[in-house]
């Protein structure tokens, strides 16, 4: 462990063939961040101040936008070996030789982690003192994820391997590996992990790629963890929404509505009037006062701020717009501007850098 906090190990190498655009999978936008960015925030928020980025594809792009987000982020490449245990293993080489306690190991393309549930998965590993704790999730229709496959719990009549075993883990096997049995059970993987910084140093010189997919599966360290009866926790997320990644286009939409959805609650809850959520935009970064008022087709984009009985739309643009108590800015483009207290806008208005 570092002086100050935990370490953690983003796997962000992959090309996501399946999104067919030019753009690097953990660089698109979702709610005014990229993927790797909102994963980053929430690492930082659970506590890790170590943190390093494994890349292939598209370096230099990506390399370029994690030091504009994470100028102290540490950077591992990958080589040509494929799988999740390889790029675990490029990010442990970059990491601090004498790094102790837990390291988290996460996809960089799972913009939903809410900070609190990492610092739960932490503080369940450390509580337990488990050499792996594994984050898993229960989904209705589980087809192409891992399974979690479990023994027995002591004292019943279960069956290790089928989905009525809740005792310990004892290893995760992938969808093309399943048997007919292992495919019906409904407890996923979310490729999301604590290790033991020694367990994991020693482990992954020892994985190999006898799989389908000839890869090295970063999965295989729980099953050689349980063989050798070291303690292998779990921590199943109740909101299976924050686990998921993005494979395509149409799930990043998916994804992108829904935050936009949890965004929107948090303000409402807070004492923001937005009239209709279905039709509104606020990224991650935009603040709003109590009694604010959001009329439907607003976005609100940026570092954007939002005064006390302010009222925003309808159908207005505003990106980092500082929005005064009392303004009212209907029909209205704005971009790195500010409107006073009490403005009153005249409707299909454009100001700051938009006009240009």
């Amino acid at each position: 462990m570092t002086d100050s906090g935990y370490a953690a190990i983003v796997l962000a190498a992959g090309k996501g063939t399946r999104i067919k655009a030019q753009t690097p999978k953990v660089l698109l936008e979702m709610c005014g961040r990229s993927l790797v960015g909102h994963v980053h925030d929430a690492l930082t928020g659970a506590g890790c101040d170590t943190i390093v980025y494994v890349v292939r594809h598209e370096r230099e792009r990506v390399v370029a936008h994690l030091n504009d987000i994470a100028p102290n982020a540490l950077i591992a490449d990958q080589d040509d070996v494929k799988g999740t245990g390889r790029a675990a293993w490029c990010g442990l080489q970059v990491l601090p030789a004498d790094l102790t306690g837990p390291i988290l190991v996460v996809a960089g393309d799972v913009p939903m982690f809410e900070a609190e549930s990492l610092a739960e998965l932490f503080d369940i590993h450390v509580r337990e003192n488990n050499t792996i704790t594994v984050l898993s999730t229960v989904l209705e229709d589980s087809y192409g994820y891992g399974r979690i496959i479990r023994a027995a719990a002591p004292g019943t009549d279960e069956v290790a391997g089928t989905p009525e075993a809740t005792g310990a883990i004892t290893g995760i096997t992938e969808e093309k590996d399943a048997t007919d049995i292992e495919r019906q059970i409904k407890e996923i993987g979310t490729s999301t992990y604590v290790f033991d910084a020694a367990f994991l140093r020693e482990i992954l010189d020892t994985l190999g790629t006898d799989n389908a997919q000839g890869e090295v599966y970063l999965t295989d360290a729980i099953a050689k963890a349980s063989e050798q009866g070291l303690r292998v926790g779990s921590f199943i997320l109740g909101d299976s929404m924050q686990a998921e990644g993005v494979n395509d286009l149409v799930q990043l939409a998916t994804l992108r509505a829904e935050k936009n959805r949890r965004i929107q609650e948090k303000w409402m809850r807070s004492g923001v009037s937005i009239i209709d959520p279905v039709t509104t935009h606020i990224d991650v970064d935009v603040t709003l006062a109590p009694d604010s008022i959001i009329q439907p087709g607003t976005i609100l984009r940026g570092n954007t701020d939002i005064g006390p009985f302010a009222v925003v739309g309808p159908h207005s643009e505003l990106t980092n717009v500082k929005v005064g108590q009392q303004a009212s800015v209907p029909y209205t483009v704005a971009c790195n501007t500010g409107i006073g207290d009490g403005e009153k806008i005249s409707p299909f208005s454009v100001l700051g850098d938009s006009a240009s």
